[in-house]
């Protein structure tokens, strides 16, 4: 038997037969890992609809040219970056994807002749002679938006179902007139009432607490007054001190004009005005119509003082350039279709003169040797300290220096509250070293390095008395004056309660009475008055009392002497115009609640890390530098 197997393990049968189980187990074994290498990485993903990495950089190249044109200045990815607008993109396309991809499941889907009609209705798309639907000029225009057929007629099916939904809320949930009506009535409803004012003087002030009284105070409000754990760090800089650059050659300021002579310079500028047409006659009636001053009828594309670099399409750009004064060019074969070209103005170049820039290139070369300068000293500093010297003697050897941070909590923020403007490293470190601990070299980014030797380590504790005192006694003071006024103006409430004349009740005080009939609850009404005793007036029935707040160190008693209903022939034009706001505000509410809802119920979520290296950047965004004299160079 034994000599058998072995001699069906020499077959070929036996090799083929090994070969695909080991097959199998790494299909099965690495599954995730081989199926996610294939097909496209979504940085959108909400059931069946999805965003590929692509098609998000082909939107956001269109984000990017939009924001352009708006502000009339170039503007880079990383610039839209830094103000978070790829996020703000991430987050709406996924609630809209997440809407499409329920609509379609539920069959909110419109029918081919309701696409085909509105697509008919698109100027662009039309023959200017014959009028008629022209095929070509329907291809080259979605062309030149960089888009097909298909994804302009799914851009209106999904646009349909979104207007059709919003129209069926709308109607379903319009509300009933005594909405508005109810909105009306308490509008105009006036009401009479007296009120006096309670003062602290009337209430009297608390005695200074003592020590025991703010001692069981700061008991009270331990959260607010427990001080976190700090911790207490010195930090190496092997930056270039203050006052002590490099000086820099006049032979390097030379060459390194020489190199970026061509940057610096800023290049000639022009306005112009891109005409597009769909073939070369339209494109020559346009050409001919500018050139009489006449309006051609085509909608432009306007470009404010572009360097040629910066016209997408070559031939567009040698036509523009190629105009040796503001002026009209003859119909250019562009990439898409043809277009005509107006010069509006030239500003001609300006080349760099070494006298021009030579304190940027100064400052230039001096920040390359600071930090070849630095780095150098951090290898002199490790080598020092493989020898075996302390921190303080290799930061000696090799010129470095050692800054001595105040007390910090673990998210950087000092005692008084303000945060040290350092990098997060230098946090993090100091909360994982033991006290007396010397870290290694740590390379924080953006060429700065540091070692950190945390000094000392503060429990968190409560504050000592005499340290917050004087707060303690502000505001023990202030809570225990509120709370006599309190009860002395429900005492005096209690007396109206109890049947006693309110004017008698003002007078035992040497409160002044203050009576007022027909009052609205409007805003002139509430300035007059103030919030709280027009509260009062409208927040109780006849004859009630109320005490509601004055100022923030007075009281309001009063009563409801009598209630003014509204007048009906009032109400009804008033609840009428209300009623379609209410009912907006309603549809807005549902509508925000629905998109929420399809986010969920799609699982839709999106992935910021692939949206970066869509956009040609780093998964993760690096660190802030920290640029102050608190933190590492």
């Amino acid at each position: 038997m034994i000599s058998n197997f072995r001699n069906f393990a020499k077959s070929p049968w036996a090799l083929a037969i090994i070969g695909l189980i080991a097959v199998s187990f790494v299909i099965v074994g690495n599954e995730a890992d081989i199926f996610a290498s294939l097909g496209p990485r979504h940085v959108i993903k909400a059931g069946d609809r999805s965003l590929s990495q692509q098609e998000f950089r082909a939107d956001f190249d269109k984000v990017r040219e939009n924001y352009q044109q708006q502000t009339g200045a170039p503007v880079t990815v990383e610039d839209l970056v830094g103000q978070n607008i790829h996020v703000r993109y991430l987050e709406g396309k996924t609630q809209e994807l997440a809407f499409q991809n329920w609509a379609h499941r539920v069959g909110i889907r419109p029918g081919k002749e309701l696409i085909l009609k509105q697509i008919r209705q698109i100027p662009a798309f039309f023959n200017q002679i014959t009028g008629q639907f022209d095929q070509e000029a329907y291809r080259t225009v979605l062309q030149g938006e960089g888009m097909t057929p298909a994804d302009l007629e799914q851009d209106l099916r999904d646009q349909y179902a979104w207007n059709h939904y919003g129209a069926s809320l709308y109607a379903a949930a319009r509300v009933p007139r005594i909405y508005g009506a109810v909105l009306a009535n308490s509008a105009l409803e006036r009401r009479d009432g007296r009120w006096f004012v309670v003062t602290q003087e009337m209430a009297g002030t608390t005695p200074a607490p003592t020590d025991a009284q703010l001692t069981a105070f700061m008991n009270e409000n331990e959260a607010q007054l427990r001080r976190p754990e700090t911790r207490v760090a010195s930090i190496v800089l092997f930056d270039t001190p203050p006052g002590q650059a490099a000086e820099i050659s006049e032979e390097a300021i030379q060459e390194r004009f020489e190199f970026r002579k061509d940057s610096l310079s800023i290049p000639e500028r022009r306005s112009f005005t891109v005409y597009p047409a769909a073939n070369a006659e339209a494109a020559q009636r346009i050409s001919t119509a500018l050139k009489a001053g006449q309006n051609p009828g085509v909608q432009p594309t306007p470009y404010s003082e572009t360097p040629r670099s910066a016209v997408p399409d070559p031939a567009v750009a040698a036509a523009v350039f190629g105009l040796a004064q503001p002026g009209v060019s003859d119909p250019v074969q562009a990439r898409v279709g043809f277009a005509v070209v107006q010069v509006t103005t030239i500003l001609p170049g300006q080349p760099a003169t070494l006298e021009g820039v030579r304190e940027a290139i100064v400052q230039e070369l001096r920040r390359e040797a600071a930090t070849g300068e630095e780095f150098q000293r951090v290898e002199r500093y490790e080598a020092a300290r493989n020898r075996g010297l302390s921190m303080e003697q290799a930061v000696e050897e090799v010129g470095a220096r050692i800054l001595t941070l105040p007390a910090f909590t673990e998210q950087g923020v000092r005692a008084d509250g303000s945060q040290i403007n350092a990098p997060p490293q230098i946090f993090a470190t100091a909360w994982r070293l033991p006290e007396g601990g010397v870290s290694d070299v740590i390379d924080a980014g953006q060429g700065q390095y540091f070692v950190l030797r945390l000094d000392q380590i503060r429990p968190a504790a409560m504050p000592p008395l005499d340290d917050v005192r004087e707060i303690l006694v502000r505001e023990w003071t202030a809570r225990e004056n509120s709370r006599r006024l309190n009860a002395k103006a429900e005492e005096l409430a209690a007396r109206v309660r109890a049947g006693e004349d309110i004017a008698e009740v003002a007078r035992s005080v040497g409160a002044t009475l203050i009576t007022r009939e027909n009052t609205l609850q409007d805003q002139e009404t509430q300035e007059a008055i103030g919030g709280g005793v027009l509260q009062g007036l409208f927040g109780q029935t006849k004859g009630q009392v109320f005490v509601q707040p004055a100022s923030q160190t007075a009281f309001a008693v009063g009563v409801v002497d009598d209630i003014r209903p509204s007048d009906a022939t009032m109400v009804a034009p008033i609840a009428e115009r209300v009623r379609p706001r209410i009912t907006q505000d309603l549809v807005s509410s549902l509508g925000d609640g629905a998109i929420r809802w399809t986010q969920v119920n799609s699982g839709a979520s999106y992935d910021v890390a692939l949206a970066r290296q869509a956009l040609g950047l780093p998964a993760q965004a690096p660190a802030a530098p920290a640029g102050a004299p608190a933190g590492p160079r």
